[in-house]
């Protein structure tokens, strides 16, 4: 939905009055100095949300609020698969941006990106969303899980919020893609793996490698171990069994069932489609917690 005063003859300055609300939830990113990406506040408890390729591999981040405080932020959580990290910083007096639902969104939308694009402080740039749900294969190292828009992108950009025309999170952008497209992570997503991470992370308990499905296109995961007593040989699974998917979804590597399991919390049940002995079945499963 449009925000009402986005339809009026008093656009411009709806606009401009809801990007001066979300500002302050907006920050820069510094990793040895250098700006290098941007972050949104996801909660007032110290939370910040960004990309998991603007943090790298540093345990500590400056962090640079739009009025100019500085602080130094600890990497607390990241999932590579999703491209996300979860940042925390002293709570002081932080202005939680407003999340969307996501799931919610259709194409032709109207959207607003927030960022620095090239150390350029809170760069506005807007478009409308082109795409959304999941893509045949994989975006980048990550599932398949996207919102697709025209919003200008650029170094900087990264981890910055995709807004809607109400000025809610719906977004945290990630990438460019197919040149002049801008890929980001949904903010439904973003919330199922914060909750999963708060609650513990789901596991099955299965060593796997990737394999290719004998005369079919199609790749699985071949289990080659199993951990003693864990969710996997409680449910009946055995070496030699190929997994093809979790809950609907097709697992082809490690990643991909690394990246279903990002957003599902442990004690939950999930439906596997196995082949054994080249007879597709159905496993149920709960899914355990894994330690640490």
């Amino acid at each position: 939905m449009v925000h009402p005063a986005l339809a009026g003859e008093d656009m411009s300055e709806a606009i401009v009055a809801l990007i001066e609300h979300v500002r302050p939830s907006v920050v820069q990113l510094r990793v040895h100095n250098r700006g290098v990406g941007a972050g949104v506040v996801w909660d007032s408890h110290g939370g910040l949300i960004t990309n998991a390729h603007v943090v790298g591999d540093a345990s500590q981040v400056g962090v640079v609020f739009a009025d100019g405080r500085t602080v130094v932020g600890r990497v607390g959580r990241l999932a590579e698969s999703l491209d996300l990290a979860f940042l925390e910083v002293p709570a002081g007096e932080l202005e939680p941006a407003e999340v969307g639902d996501s799931s919610q969104l259709r194409i032709g939308q109207l959207v607003f990106a927030i960022g620095h694009p090239w150390g350029q402080r809170g760069v506005v740039t807007a478009g409308i969303i082109s795409g959304c749900g999941r893509l045949d294969g994989r975006v980048g190292d990550r599932p398949a899980e996207f919102i697709r828009s025209d919003v200008q992108l650029a170094p900087g950009n990264s981890g910055g919020p995709l807004l809607d025309a109400a000025g809610r999170v719906v977004g945290i952008n990630s990438m460019i893609w197919g040149g002049d497209l801008s890929v980001a992570v949904p903010s439904h997503v973003v919330q199922a793996w914060l909750m999963g991470s708060r609650r513990g992370r789901a596991y099955l308990g299965v060593q796997l490698q990737p394999v290719e499905i004998p005369h079919s296109r199609a790749a699985g995961l071949l289990v080659s171990g199993l951990r003693p007593g864990g969710p996997a040989e409680r449910a009946g699974l055995l070496p030699g069994d190929v997994l093809l998917g979790l809950d609907g979804s097709s697992l082809s590597s490690g990643e991909g069932l690394a990246g279903a399991l990002a957003f599902r919390e442990p004690g939950t049940p999930a439906l596997l489609d196995v082949l054994r002995g080249g007879a597709m079945q159905r496993v149920d499963v709960t899914l355990g917690a894994a330690e640490g």
